[in-house]
């Protein structure tokens, strides 16, 4: 990969480079950053790796920068609520250097310290570490984005609570370093999908006690019966977050609904609900469960 000026010193001229897009041995990355097509074919199943070449089309025209942000997050292979818009690279360059939007070439860049321990290498790039990128990212995005990338590290071991406080710790006074923090206490490696993550913020942001995650509850033969997404062990209620591919197996389903009956039947409350109703009616959910609540604090123990 190179720029037009890169590939002129390599000893390719703009006519040979022109040839070569046309025969398909070069493809265009973006504007005056060019890539073989082996890397090109390459990145083609990897979102990480097709990022990756973004970046370093970024940083060749840019002259320089390390991923972070969300960029940082996609190289990194964390989950994101909200991803980079297509063809755009978030970059992190020093204090002094113009931050900002530039619209053309795609690149968003915030000007900031990065002491070295905060910087790794992926793909041959410079990527800011997975517990920094949290920081940036809980920083300057919603809490519940925030939440998301946070367990999502934590859940995959690429960083911990601990490795969020040392960077928190250096980023004192920074704009949006509060709500960072509130992220880091609240983030769970227990959530196991974006999901459980956002569902997660919905019933904080709703009053609701904090349940318990992947919790096994077994019935009155001490027999494991299910492990479930959230557990509210003072009302003996289970939420169950359902994924859009969950029922698509007939016999899934089948099992899913025996296995409620055996939690039922062990004196469990189970409340079901999808993503569309967390996010377009989060108030019945939430209704939902108060009325499970209110009914597993009168069943006997």
């Amino acid at each position: 990969m190179g720029t037009v000026s890169a590939w002129r010193n390599a000893g390719i001229s703009r006519s040979d480079l022109s040839r070569l897009v046309a025969a398909g041995d070069l493809v265009k990355i973006r504007y005056g950053v060019y890539a073989t097509a082996a890397e090109v074919t390459a990145a083609a199943a990897d979102p990480a790796r097709a990022h990756a070449l973004l970046v370093a089309g970024a940083t060749e025209r840019a002259g320089g920068g390390v991923a972070s942000h969300q960029s940082a997050a996609v190289l990194h292979g964390l989950s994101l609520l909200t991803k980079p818009p297509d063809g755009t690279v978030i970059l992190t360059v020093p204090p002094g250097r113009r931050p900002g939007s530039y619209g053309r070439a795609r690149v968003i860049r915030h000007s900031a310290e990065l002491p070295g321990k905060q910087v790794t290498e992926l793909f041959g790039l410079a990527v800011t570490t997975a517990g920094r990128t949290v920081v940036d990212i809980a920083r300057t995005s919603s809490f519940m984005e925030g939440v998301v990338v946070a367990d999502s590290a934590i859940h995959h071991l690429q960083t911990s609570k601990a490795g969020l406080a040392a960077v928190l710790s250096s980023c004192s006074g920074w704009p949006g370093v509060g709500r960072a923090r509130a992220v880091a206490d609240f983030a769970s490696g227990l959530a196991e999908s974006v999901f459980e993550s956002c569902a997660r913020v919905v019933f904080h942001e709703h009053g609701l006690p904090r349940p318990e995650l992947q919790v096994l509850l077994s019935g009155g033969d001490g027999g494991v019966i299910a492990r479930a997404d959230f557990y509210w062990a003072r009302y003996r209620v289970v939420g169950e977050s359902d994924g859009l591919l969950k029922y698509k197996d007939s016999g899934a389903a089948i099992a899913e609904l025996k296995r409620d009956r055996l939690l039922r039947d062990a004196g469990f409350e189970v409340v079901h609900f999808t993503w569309q109703e967390l996010f377009g009616q989060p108030e019945r959910v939430i209704a939902r469960l108060r009325t499970a609540f209110a009914r597993g604090s009168h069943r006997p123990q």
